[in-house]
């Protein structure tokens, strides 16, 4: 309990120290564990994949819902469709160029290099929202939308992915392709339902059960672990379950909405520090040198190839000027959900599964490092200004149009 609220408060320190370098949060969190593991000065030996997945649930559940709950209906108006293609059709686009570049640059099967691109498809919920609002750039509104409600989104389609590969891995002859797509309609349709029947169930609590003020956060938890485990349990996506409960949560009113929403802000971020500072712990940075250069070449490909031309394909149809799909495409961050995705291999036997962790690490950090620190720079050479308000002058607009 001391070296854990020691952690949190480090984190926490460090994390308002580092918004005077404009340098990600996320990434100081993951730093602050990596420290305190057995490459660092801490040396906590920390490889329990099981206990990660256990915590990684729950955090990410539970920002996943926060998530939802700020989800408001102009966003979904403005940009549901979109976002949705870009987390399905985009998602499998990102995987496969990934993978090519896998299979080149580690030699690893093309199972294995799908499973990498799968892993590595989503954006961060919590990424995305953290670095866009400490950017405080005054984006479009639908460009703002696209970004937050795809971040919510993309998870689904990479969780099904990721269990359809490692099922081939691991039993290649269980698998066919009416079992693809049944796991997928599980995974999506299956997910999308208990979302929304879960989100009016407890709207329905909120709005009548005749209880102190102080229980509805604690109600709403519970509704939310309860619906996670429920959906994992049958087949389905927690992720998305939790998501959609969250946006149905946060579209109506009820009783105590404010308090609700104070308390989950604030859960969330408890959830993020924790889930960042777990995998931090987890990984063994001395094992990454070897394919240092190799995890640098594959981030290039995410950054500079892949997620461009899932977004550029997938926004076509829709209107999006050349200035808002640029900068679209480069708020492709990447945070602990391709992390934690990999350990999913790990815990199924799969063969190289620790390498897809420690490649996936490399990658996620590299993200935050390369697109997180450069958001404001990238609005700026796109002519998207700052917020009003700010003390930073407004940049001369950019004659992209």
């Amino acid at each position: 309990m001391l070296f854990g609220g020691a952690l949190g408060l480090a984190s926490i320190f460090a994390g308002l120290v580092s918004a005077r370098f404009n340098a990600p949060l996320l990434l100081v969190f993951l730093g602050i564990g990596m420290l305190a593991g057995e490459d660092g000065p801490g040396g906590i030996v920390f490889s329990d994949f099981g206990m990660a997945y256990l915590i990684g649930s729950i955090a990410l559940a539970t920002i996943l819902f926060a998530g939802g709950l700020e989800t408001k209906r102009a966003m979904l108006r403005a940009a549901f469709w979109p976002a949705a293609v870009m987390a399905t059709a985009g998602v499998a686009l990102t995987s496969g160029i990934v993978a090519v570049a896998a299979v080149e640059l580690f030699g690893v099967p093309w199972i294995n290099g799908l499973a990498i691109g799968a892993a590595l498809a989503p954006t961060d919920a919590a990424a995305v929202n953290l670095l866009l609002s400490r950017a405080q750039v005054a984006l479009p509104k639908r460009v703002t939308a696209l970004l937050e409600v795809e971040s919510g989104l993309n998870d689904p389609m990479s969780v099904f992915l990721m269990v359809a590969l490692v099922q081939v891995m691991v039993s290649p002859a269980r698998l066919d392709a009416g079992g693809i797509v049944l796991l997928l309609a599980e995974e999506i349709v299956g997910g999308a339902v208990l979302g929304l029947a879960g989100g009016y169930a407890l709207l329905a609590l909120l709005r009548r059960l005749s209880a102190e003020a102080p229980i509805f956060p604690v109600l709403a938890f519970s509704a939310v672990m309860m619906l996670f485990g429920l959906a994992q349990k049958l087949g389905a996506s927690g992720f998305l379950a939790v998501y959609l409960m969250g946006v149905v949560v946060g579209t109506h009113p009820y009783r105590d909405r404010d308090r609700l929403e104070q308390f989950y802000e604030a859960f969330a971020w408890m959830a993020q520090i924790a889930l960042f500072l777990m995998l931090g712990l987890l990984v063994t940075p001395h094992d990454l040198v070897p394919a240092a250069p190799a995890i640098l070449a594959m981030s290039a490909v995410l950054i500079l190839i892949a997620r461009p031309a899932a977004t550029f394909a997938c926004l076509l149809p829709f209107g999006f000027t050349l200035r808002e799909t640029s900068f679209a495409s480069w708020v492709g961050l990447r945070g602990a959900v391709p992390i934690f995705l990999t350990i999913i291999p790990v815990l199924r036997g799969a063969p190289h599964g620790e390498q897809l962790f420690g490649v996936a690490f490399g990658i996620v950090v590299a993200s935050l490092v390369v697109q997180g620190w450069t958001i404001r720079h990238a609005a700026a050479l796109l002519g998207f200004g700052r917020r009003a308000g700010s003390p930073v002058e407004e940049p001369t607009p950019c004659p992209i149009p």
